[in-house]
């Protein structure tokens, strides 16, 4: 499909902002909660702050995102930021800080798709291109907060929920999890592209991603539509 210049910066203007707050909160978040919890590495850095440019990662922030937005035709966006540094032995009570800590992030894109939700009422004070617009922006946030939030409760380290869990596991268990931690995004890039290329082939529904994170979202992004009366 052929794009020109005027619908590129269209789509691109109704998903970045809606990527840039949600992976600049979540990090945000992690340091921000780290920091209150005796550790101060990413405040000393800096990262504790809404300042995008402090959390953006050339390939996740910019990059990725880009290759989606054009590979799919304008219907996929995605990303994510620069990693919030976290030194877990400088915490108070390292295990149960670690989990708090991780879970701050996916709190934040829950709380921000809440707070989007509830904002798209108030585009009737809008007209025309503007409310489209915004609506559209607020839309995608939901969505990109949703599924973030869920991507992120993945267990599998070195996602959120991969340090919840060996936060919360038995200590000798906790260890050896921890230890996929190295092999964690080789694993998850299997399971996101090579597990479905080879469900193609044999003609078996192996698309873990459906499964494990469009699914769910969708289930959420319904629950709070419904919710806030939209449906």
């Amino acid at each position: 499909m052929d794009f020109d210049f005027t619908t590129i910066a269209y789509i691109a203007s109704i998903w970045i902002l809606p990527v840039l707050l949600a992976v600049t909160l979540h990090e945000a978040a992690h340091g921000w909660v780290a920091w209150k919890l005796g550790d101060d590495t990413a405040y000393n850095q800096g990262r504790v702050t809404f300042n995008p440019i402090k959390h953006i990662d050339p390939f996740g922030t910019i990059l990725l995102p880009a290759l989606l937005l054009v590979g799919s035709g304008g219907s996929l966006m995605f990303g994510f930021a620069k990693p919030v540094p976290v030194e877990f032995g400088a915490l108070r009570n390292p295990r149960r800080d670690m989990v708090l800590v991780a879970l701050a992030g996916p709190v934040s894109n829950m709380l921000i798709a809440i707070v989007a939700t509830a904002l798209l009422h108030a585009t009737v004070l809008l007209d025309g291109d503007v409310r489209n617009w915004v609506t559209i922006n607020l839309r995608n946030a939901v969505l990109i907060n949703l599924l973030l939030c869920v991507f992120n409760m993945i267990p599998l380290p070195p996602l959120d929920g991969g340090r919840v869990a060996v936060g919360i596991l038995p200590g000798p268990l906790a260890i050896k999890f921890a230890l996929l931690e190295r092999f964690g995004f080789i694993i998850l890039l299997g399971a996101l592209f090579l597990l479905p290329y080879i469900g193609g082939k044999i003609n078996v529904d192996l698309n873990i991603f459906s499964w494990l994170v469009a699914a769910p979202t969708e289930y959420l992004r319904m629950l709070l539509l419904t919710l806030f009366g939209l449906i």
